[in-house]
């Protein structure tokens, strides 16, 4: 059968054709014959959010054990094909999804999506890479335990979001990492990688009729639908409190945030501008690199960010900082975003801002492994093709009028949610 494509969206950066297989499997295409590669990025919608009860890490340890054996290849003989072909698989875990990556030469296709077809089809989940791959999570977790910046971010998750799977950690505790079997994996694997929301993005050296059969080959056999736990809205709490972990170390590393605004909300685009402008940038792009590095001496570092997951959307940031300087650095990041709230940027810091996101906005699109990162993102936030032009236009088309009206939204009466480890003076 042909292939039946049926759009064609055209950027200014990225010609997106949406093709759809015989089977009815989706994709996005982007043809590019520069170099003889192709990589595939797709994601399963349903992440570390669904976690069986009690077994934080599961799906994390789900998304490590995808790429250790599958059909007859035992995990070193996957791994040997993959070495043999000079083919890359790998898989990742999120909050709200499970991400694959394949790269492989065009001559070596074929078979790449044969190894890539039974990575997502028939995992082994063996014996020995389930204990080996999970033990490596130990290692991690008994390093992060003495880690500031580790520690900040888990604890703040936990605060900001208590009683909510956005607020557990993704890679499980010691105790939830050995509480979880094989057969938690197993039954993970059936909810989650499924055709339910599955997110594809090809780019390379391939046209649409070999894209949408190499999409039935991979993909088409999978279960239809996914099974997932409904997960429920949520804001940041802990407004206006600060959480201190003690530990003996020169200096706190703080984490703060606050609510945000969601992706789809029309206000979205220029909270983004607005945040850049709190601490997105560096130098003069951004409000709190000068106060509190440039002018204080506070911080090597310090930032802003806004983030979103399917079920929230927040602002964030952090620094580290002597500890008898940890009231003082909270004290300008505090009044920084109050200033912002209460006047809005400038027209210049709006300008630079605004300049800086769209020019930018290009490299995250200049090898043909993040154009397929990039349109996969572009699917899972809920955009078409049109959102490759629309996201810069949206970003120009604020005015100050409009910034400052979204930052009184934004950022309100400045309460945080501020977690602080070390031995932090004043706090």
């Amino acid at each position: 059968m042909t292939a039946l494509v049926h759009q064609q969206t055209v950027s200014r950066a990225v010609p997106v054709q949406q093709i759809v297989s015989p089977r009815g499997v989706k994709a996005w295409l982007v043809e590019d014959y520069a170099v003889p590669l192709v990589s595939i990025e797709f994601a399963f919608k349903g992440g570390a959010a669904q976690d069986p009860a009690g077994k934080p890490g599961a799906a994390t340890l789900l998304g490590g054990l995808l790429d250790e054996g599958a059909g007859p290849l035992d995990s070193q003989a996957f791994h040997r094909a993959l070495d043999e072909q000079a083919v890359e698989i790998s898989f990742s875990c999120d909050r709200d999804h499970i991400s694959g990556r394949m790269r492989s030469l065009i001559r070596n296709l074929d078979r790449a999506a044969e190894l890539l077809r039974l990575a997502v089809n028939e995992p082994r989940f063996d014996e020995e890479p389930f204990l080996r791959v999970r033990e490596h999570f130990n290692a991690t977790l008994r390093r992060e335990a003495k880690d500031p910046a580790s520690l900040a971010w888990r604890t703040w998750r936990a605060r900001a979001f208590p009683r909510h799977p956005y607020g557990l950690p993704a890679r499980g505790t010691l105790e939830s990492l050995a509480a979880i079997e094989r057969a938690d994996i197993v039954a993970l694997a059936k909810r989650l990688i499924t055709r339910g929301a599955l997110h594809i993005a090809i780019v390379g050296a391939i046209d649409s009729q070999r894209a949408v059969k190499l999409l039935d080959q991979v993909f088409a056999d999978l279960a239809p639908e996914s099974a997932l736990t409904p997960i429920a809205d949520i804001e940041v709490s802990g407004l206006g409190g600060v959480e201190v972990v003690d530990l003996d170390v020169p200096q706190s590393t703080i984490r703060y945030g606050r609510p945000g605004i969601r992706r789809h909300d029309p206000d979205r685009m220029t909270a983004v501008v607005l945040t850049h402008i709190l601490g997105g940038g560096t130098g003069l792009s951004s409000r709190l690199f000068r106060e509190v590095r440039e002018k204080r001496g506070l911080a090597y570092s310090v930032d802003a960010s806004l983030a979103s997951h399917d079920h929230t959307a927040f602002v964030h940031g952090g620094t580290s900082t002597k500890n008898e300087r940890a009231k003082e650095s909270l004290d300008v990041i505090r009044h920084e975003i109050l200033d912002l709230a209460e006047k809005g940027p400038n027209e210049d810091e709006l300008d630079k801002g605004k300049k800086y996101l769209v020019g930018s906005y290009a490299l995250r699109f200049d090898t043909s492994a993040k154009i397929a990162g990039q349109l996969v993102h572009i699917q899972m936030d809920g955009y078409g093709p049109e959102w490759l032009v629309e996201r810069n236009r949206q970003i120009e088309a604020v005015t100050p009028a409009e910034a400052k009206r979204v930052a009184r939204r934004l950022f309100g009466d400045g309460a945080l949610s501020i977690v602080a480890v070390g031995r932090p003076a004043g706090l």
